[in-house]
């Protein structure tokens, strides 16, 4: 159970980050000064004031936890990417408003806040992803403003220590660390599900393709340790790959022939446009035939969206073991993660954008949205 559990917690995609020193968020006392001493993602320590009111969040997943918080109400800008890209991150779906708030710089992967932005809103914190030390103090230099890292980990997963380290930092800072005990204990609690749930079942195999990695991408993409599968003990072709994302030689597939293929939403209109032009191909797949292609959503759009990933699990698990899952909707219990993590339901705006969990008739599918190709 604990070597499962721990196959759940490695994911897909980028690798940056550290580990937050044992001297964290708790560790931290408030000074005659109005400020409290916090340890962030990387182990640097950071003077931040005691009450904060005011934050911006930069970089890939920083602004979803700070909504995971229920700290919404304390942005005062963001990024142009959660602007442009208004589909597919359920937090951004669920708070429209923040896309009405001041800009603090382009936004996307690997760019930086604009800090004559950042000067003028005048946050008590800027919290930040993905940067390397040298970048986060060169921002807090320049703007005078507490820059705090946070981590996802370090393959960009949603359940593993770093993580959890991050949301009780942030928690701490905002003065929501009973809120993100509850949010820790929600993951964990659900994933202990997946597992009990499908503990002892005859693995079936599967394979998923049209994974999001810095863009969208067709059937050739796919994940070894995909964590929805492993949650549910489903049998992973492409593990044999070894770890993380791979772009594979299609003609696997005729060798794998796995029982099930899912397909990443994000990646949909791609692989349509391949079966198109190579429906020979598609058609020589035993899963194929046997009508066992099925749809989810895209979870991996500015690092982890967890609450989707954590709802592709649980359809993942009622395709594969229906006895096991006889007692779940996939879509009510989508909107329940959602509903928890984010205070609104809105699988029914992710289905209408991508197509939600059913099955995929490849000859006749259709797609209203797509992940960008370059983000």
């Amino acid at each position: 159970m604990k070597r499962l559990l721990a196959v759940f917690l490695i994911l897909l995609t980028v690798s940056l980050s550290g580990c937050i020193g044992n001297a964290a968020e708790k560790s931290g006392s408030e000074t005659t000064t109005g400020t409290v001493t916090v340890t962030d993602a990387l182990g640097r320590t950071i003077e931040v004031p005691a009450h904060v009111e005011r934050v911006v969040a930069a970089g890939p997943g920083a602004l979803r936890l700070v909504v995971y918080l229920n700290a919404s109400d304390m942005v005062v800008g963001v990024e142009d990417f959660e602007k442009r890209y208004s589909f597919g991150r359920p937090y951004i779906i669920a708070h429209p408003e923040l896309k009405e708030l001041p800009s603090i710089g382009p936004g996307g992967p690997g760019k930086l806040p604009d800090f004559e932005a950042l000067i003028k809103l005048e946050p008590d914190v800027i919290f930040i992803t993905y940067v390397d030390i040298k970048t986060a103090d060169e921002i807090q230099e320049k703007t005078g403003i507490p820059v705090v890292v946070l981590s996802y980990g370090e393959l960009a997963t949603f359940d593993n220590e770093e993580l959890f380290k991050s949301l009780e930092l942030a928690g701490r800072i905002l003065n929501r660390e009973e809120r993100a005990e509850e949010v820790i204990a929600f993951l964990k609690s659900a994933q202990e599900d997946l597992l009990k749930r499908t503990e002892g079942v005859e693995p079936m195999s599967a394979y998923v393709g049209g994974i999001g990695y810095k863009g969208a991408h067709g059937i050739e993409s796919t994940e070894a340790g995909y964590p929805p599968f492993a949650a549910v003990h489903a049998k992973n072709v492409a593990d044999e790959l070894g770890r993380g994302h791979k772009s594979i030689d299609v003609e696997k597939l005729l060798e794998w022939q796995p029982e099930y293929i899912f397909i990443d939403e994000g990646g949909l209109k791609l692989v349509l446009d391949d079966y198109r032009k190579n429906p020979d191909f598609y058609n020589s797949l035993s899963a194929v035939k046997e009508g066992n292609v099925y749809g989810i959503l895209p979870y991996n759009f500015y690092t982890t969206n967890i609450g989707t990933a954590l709802a592709d699990a649980y359809f993942i698990g009622k395709v594969l073991y229906p006895e096991r899952f006889k007692d779940i909707d996939p879509a009510e219990k989508a909107d329940e993660i959602y509903r928890f993590l984010l205070g609104k339901p809105v699988y029914t705006v992710m289905a209408d954008q991508f197509g939600g969990f059913g099955s995929i008739d490849l000859s006749n599918g259709t797609v209203k949205n797509s992940l960008p190709t370059s983000p």
